[in-house]
């Protein structure tokens, strides 16, 4: 999927400045379909001490314009401390924009979004870090006790089950960020770690877990460790978590013409593999092209941040439509630049490689 990494770690009142930008600005790509309820299903156990429960969640995957279900999972917390901010799915006035998960010294704001599991739509009842190590809250955590000995055992409760996985819009949960989300949005971040990135791109690539397969219930709902999609540690979804009717295949998507944000651009081109003759110069041309493809999907990920940021402070300021176009032409000069200099570079990179190729006799 390629929507990849829109990172905004505060949805506040966000939504509010891209609803008002949409009106003066070339219209990015508009997924107007919300997710998928959340399937029901049951949480593996806890492979081993020091795992943390990332709830499963539906992405996009635009290439084929569909929603798929990443399953939740444990993973290795990063660092001592940190705790996972979940992704979620909100309405941004005119289109569903989608924010990545992260881990960080706090949970944020996650939408409101009831995953299970601690994940109730406001912080993490699942466990606590104490002392260097991860405590497990057995209420609502699979742990094995035999294996796991820092556990406790508090009784979490929360008025209402909702399936719901977006915030905003019809029929999307109605809450915003409170102050200690707010707080907890300006930590020191982590986006999600190779394991997780890994465990995504094998669920993209899985047709099974597309919603207009499974009808939003899942075979494979959540694993005991990323990427695991075989085995007895594998939970299948016990239902969807309400009705769901795939939108008319590309009627969810409008492409952009003029792209405003980096995440409105097509994916990053792959270059054609180098055919040079010559085997180790290959190999060379390609770890080249493989180095620059990675370099401009970060750069894409920081102006995108950049630019989000400057939504966030249209937002706090309560900007009028005329300060909101003028930032929005602004970010649609730079994302053009940006678009121009990867060009730039992957026709030289070509043009270095066409150079070395034998010439014909």
């Amino acid at each position: 999927m390629h929507f990849r990494f829109i990172r905004t770690l505060l949805f506040a009142l966000v939504v509010l400045s891209m609803s008002a930008a949409s009106a003066h600005a070339g219209v990015g790509v508009l997924i107007t379909v919300g997710p998928p309820p959340l399937p029901v299903y049951e949480q593996p156990i806890c492979p081993g001490d020091g795992y943390l429960w990332t709830p499963g969640y539906w992405a996009y995957d635009y290439d084929v314009d569909d929603y798929y279900w990443v399953p939740g999972t444990w993973v290795m917390a990063p660092e001592v401390g940190f705790l996972w901010t979940p992704a979620y799915w909100g309405w941004g006035g005119d289109r569903f924009v989608f924010y990545d998960g992260y881990w960080g010294p706090h949970v944020g704001f996650y939408g409101g979004i009831n995953y299970g599991f601690g994940y109730f739509g406001l912080g993490f009842e699942g466990g606590r870090w104490d002392g260097g190590h991860f405590f497990y809250n057995r209420a609502v955590l699979n742990v094995n006790v035999d294996v796991i000995h820092n556990v406790y055992n508090t009784t979490v409760f929360h008025e209402t089950v909702s399936h719901v996985s977006f915030n905003g819009g019809n029929g999307g949960i109605d809450v915003r960020p409170r102050p200690e989300e707010e707080a907890a949005a300006h930590d020191r971040h982590i986006g999600p770690i190779a394991a997780q990135t890994q465990h995504i791109q094998a669920a993209r690539a899985n047709v099974q877990l597309r919603a207009s397969v499974n009808m939003g219930k899942p075979a494979i709902a959540a694993t005991a460790r990323p990427g695991e999609f075989s085995g007895h540690d594998v939970a299948a979804a016990r239902e969807a978590g309400g009705s769901y009717t795939p939108a008319n295949r590309g009627a969810n998507v409008s492409k952009a013409s003029n792209p405003v944000h980096p995440h409105d651009l097509p994916p990053v081109e792959h270059p054609a593999a180098p055919n040079t003759g010559n085997p180790k110069l290959d190999q060379k041309y390609q770890q080249q092209q493989d180095k620059l493809v990675a370099k401009q999907n970060q750069e894409r990920d920081k102006l995108q941040q950049e630019q989000e940021n400057e939504h966030q402070q249209l937002a706090k300021q309560k900007a009028n439509d005329a300060k909101t176009q003028q930032v929005e032409q602004k970010h649609q000069q730079q994302t053009q630049q940006l678009q121009q200099k990867h060009d730039q570079q992957r026709q030289q990179l070509q043009q270095k490689v066409q150079q070395t190729r034998p010439s014909k006799k």
